[in-house]
């Protein structure tokens, strides 16, 4: 797809993104009460913006989890891997597929919290970790934190991957995908709103925004 389409369809995608910013208000307000959810993920990211701040930067981790989730997203359309290469400068993936969700993933796709998750269902289900529930929170406050801050810390520097697809573009998708991330997990942590209003408050709010530009025009 050309860059000039790919422009296009990110201009006509800015509603979505101004709904998804009013969507999530609303989830976040309606999740509010779910203090056993919010305040160790709230010491997670803290435990972690301290580590961030005052310790060496973990790049080799963060570029080894950047470059899985492009061999993850290329599997999923797909794709098959060819070479796998990860160093704390920076890696390199040689895929037998590419799209615009394959470059784009690793910047709304928070990789070790999807391990976190990952292995507390699997440790729920076999050994009964549902005691150990606060901890999880934690865990996934610092692993989505570890994703936001890196993930900020190397967009400081010219990305191929965000080049090659456009600015504008990039940014609407990579802005969508982490609202998306964010609309359907805060629901199933918090258990306050379901994942479908979520949902639905999304379209209805971009809706809104349309028929707000309709009447401006």
């Amino acid at each position: 797809m050309p860059k000039w389409v790919k422009t296009i369809v990110a201009t006509l995608l800015l509603p979505a993104c101004i709904g998804a910013v009013m969507a999530l208000w609303r989830v976040i307000r309606a999740s509010g009460s779910a203090d056993t959810t919010w305040v160790p993920m709230l010491a997670g990211m803290a435990c972690w913006a301290v580590v961030y701040l005052l310790l060496p930067k973990p790049m080799w981790v963060y570029v080894f989890g950047h470059e899985l989730t492009h061999v993850v997203w290329t599997w999923v359309c797909g794709g098959r891997l060819k070479k796998f290469r990860v160093t704390s400068d920076g890696g390199h993936v040689v895929v037998t597929k590419t799209n615009f969700l394959i470059a784009l993933a690793p910047y709304f796709f928070p990789f070790y919290a999807i391990l976190v998750v990952g292995a507390f269902v699997t440790g729920r289900f076999f050994w009964n970790w549902q005691t150990y529930t606060v901890w999880f929170h934690l865990l996934l406050g610092a692993a989505y934190a570890f994703h936001v801050t890196l993930t900020g810390h190397i967009l400081k520097t010219e990305q191929t991957d965000i080049t090659q697809q456009g600015y504008l573009f990039s940014a609407v998708v990579i802005f969508l995908g982490n609202a998306g991330v964010l609309l359907l997990a805060i629901p199933l942590l918090a258990a306050q709103v379901n994942v479908l209003m979520a949902l639905r408050w999304w379209l209805g709010c971009t809706v809104e925004v349309l028929q707000g530009m309709g009447r401006m025009l």
